[in-house]
């Protein structure tokens, strides 16, 4: 049974929530439209945009938090917030909403609030001795009650405590009941210096701000307060609670309970003893670890872009899909794609752990068109080395090159760097293997017949000899019969008059299994008979454009189920499924291969990868068996 005041009022209504705040806004909007001067309209007004900022607060914190090229070293709790966490903290600016309906309330029954000045100096001094005076050691109370009485930790506070990773989002999230009792803590100091006759407009939006910026910034697991200052100012460390000490109360329960000022927890015998020595470590920034994989991507779009899980990181969470409310940002993501062409280099961009293996995500600051440029491909080769070189430096074991980072025109599929560079220690892959794996395990054994575009790809080839091995007749659409005859004479003699070049869509207009390697164009896809599936490994993939045939997803397989600190999508991918050539470089790793895996398939190893792949526990998202 749910304990009293546990649950939000409006918990069933989901974002249908934010209609509570259309009264508040209607106030304002009527007395706009009646040119009308209403105090009370203004006061709504006041709540509605310090709203909006306490929300910007959080945001910004939380994106903070989530550039891992920034805060990497200085990261607390090296664990990634994966997807259970980011759905556990979902709603978590229901306290904003709540405080919102207080505070217009309040603005009703008392009319003095209606007549702040816009600035009193005094305030500001009046709300510091209130805050020190009532809201710190009232807080330190209420949450050291909140862990020394278990009916109240269990049915409350456990909630904000069941978030194993602290985030900016984290502070927010807690109970109705928790947050009833944090509006007197935070109301305390307000209404306090306003009935001293001190209050004023910028008082308020000023403590409201910084006491909801103190709150994200404890939460933000990297520490961003140097040890200097304290040790410049030892005073100062009693004052001002830091991320590691706030992260250490995390750890250990039954120490450092303060709100913002460690002083209370020294008067109240609660402080931690490692707080001082841990912050010194962490703010020089010795805590950073070596990857043992990396995926090294690339940005496709600028829509794409702003799936970063350091713009919004519940859409990260999601797969991605275009979404009206990113319009706006647009014009801003496309001056930073510009800002990213002219200066930025690789950076860490996401996450996770698979059996004590760190795995990352760099990414090539470069968007999709950039690789069909001519004049920008040696720029993009450039910023690859660099990756790989710097991989090698610091001890990576594999480095996987994602999609157009891999392109055959662009450098050989990986080969120009491990031909320059002999020695590399970090082994270079393309993860191709397992994508044809995958793509030849979503057909069918019964097929006989299929089309192939994309035909003298590496991909293309590779499938097409696996093919012709299981006698299944291979049409292959090339204009090249050069290409062509040379894919041709590697199959063995018996099986190469299965290997049937084609250079029209208009010869697979009775084949049903079609594999897509090249972009079509809707006109191309009419082709394809009714009932026709479209099998794909083309980037961006096609445009799902006949409704009497189906489509398959881009080669992909889900993670093995031990993974850990996952909390973002890549690209159209569901929760925990990553591309083909991601998942061939993790394996690659955790098979502790050699061999760097460059240039041409090697369709002999097919088969090896595949699996080794379902060893370590990858599945496919098809359940057709590879035969």
């Amino acid at each position: 049974m749910v304990a009293a005041l546990s649950a939000w009022p409006w918990g069933n209504l989901g974002n249908l929530k934010y209609l509570l705040y259309v009264p508040l806004a209607a106030q304002v909007l009527y007395s706009r439209v009646n040119e009308e001067e209403n105090p009370r309209a203004t006061l709504c007004l006041h709540i509605l945009v310090i709203s909006a900022l306490r929300g910007l607060v959080h945001v910004l914190f939380s994106s903070f938090s989530n550039m891992l090229f920034l805060t990497r070293t200085r990261r607390i709790d090296q664990q990634g917030v994966d997807f259970n966490q980011i759905d556990h903290e979902w709603h978590w600016d229901n306290f904003i909403l709540l405080q919102a309906i207080i505070a217009s309330v309040a603005c009703y029954m008392t009319p003095f609030l209606n007549s702040l000045p816009l600035w009193n100096p005094r305030g500001f001094i009046a709300l510091i001795v209130l805050h020190v005076t009532i809201s710190e050691p009232l807080y330190y109370i209420v949450h050291r009650c909140f862990h020394g009485y278990s009916p109240l930790f269990t049915h409350y506070h456990s909630f904000h405590h069941s978030s194993p990773v602290p985030h900016p989002m984290t502070a927010g999230n807690a109970t109705f009941l928790e947050h009833i009792v944090l509006c007197i803590i935070i109301g305390a100091p307000l209404l306090g210096s306003c009935l001293l006759g001190v209050g004023s407009t910028s008082s308020i939006y000023g403590y409201v701000v910084m006491f909801d910026f103190l709150r994200c910034m404890g939460h933000c697991n990297a520490e961003i307060i140097s040890h200097n200052v304290f040790k410049t100012f030892p005073f100062l460390r009693y004052l001002l609670y830091t991320p590691t000490y706030h992260n250490l109360h995390r750890r250990d329960m039954g120490t450092n309970f303060c709100l913002f000022m460690p002083l209370f927890d020294a008067l109240g015998n609660t402080l931690n003893p490692d707080s001082w020595e841990l912050h010194r470590k962490l703010s020089s920034a010795e805590n950073g670890r070596v990857a043992d994989f990396v995926f090294l991507a690339h940005v496709v779009d600028v829509s794409s872009a702003m799936h970063s899980p350091f713009v919004f990181r519940s859409f990260g969470s999601m797969p991605y899909a275009f979404r009206i409310f990113l319009l706006p940002m647009w014009p801003v993501t496309f001056l930073v794609m510009l800002a990213m062409w002219a200066w930025s280099k690789v950076f860490l961009v996401s996450f996770y752990n698979l059996r004590d293996k760190l795995c990352q995500t760099w990414i090539v600051p470069r968007f999709g068109f950039q690789y069909f440029l001519p004049f920008a491909t040696q720029g993009i080769n450039n910023k690859i080395e660099e990756a790989i070189l710097r991989a090698d430096r610091i001890g990576v074991k594999v480095i996987s090159l994602a999609a157009l980072n891999k392109n055959e025109a662009l450098n050989g599929g990986g080969t120009l760097f491990v031909n320059k560079h002999p020695n590399l220690r970090v082994r270079v892959v393309h993860g191709n293997t397992l994508t044809a794996a995958v793509i030849l395990n979503e057909i069918p054994k019964d097929v006989k017949e299929v089309f192939l575009t994309g035909a003298t790809s590496k991909l293309g080839r590779a499938i097409a000899l696996y093919l012709c091995r299981r006698r299944v007749r291979v049409l292959m659409l090339t204009l090249s019969t050069e290409r062509f005859q040379k894919i041709q004479k590697e199959a063995a003699v018996e099986d190469q008059n299965y290997l049937v070049q084609v250079t029209k869509y208009q010869a697979a207009q009775h084949c049903k299994t079609w594999i897509v390697g090249k972009w079509m164009t809707p006109r191309e896809q009419r082709w394809a008979p009714p009932g026709a599936h479209f099998h794909q490994f083309v980037v961006p993939p096609v445009i799902r454009f006949r409704k009497n045939c189906s489509y398959g997803d881009l080669a992909a397989m889900r993670l093995p189920v031990d993974v850990q600190g996952l909390g973002t999508c890549e690209y159209t991918m569901e929760r925990g499924v990553v591309h083909a050539c991601h998942a061939g470089g993790v394996v690659h790793m955790l098979e502790g291969w050699d061999h760097h895996e460059v240039g041409a398939i090697d369709v002999d190893r097919i088969d090896l990868v595949w699996e080794s792949a379902l060893r370590l526990g990858f599945t496919s998202l098809s359940s057709s068996p590879l035969s």
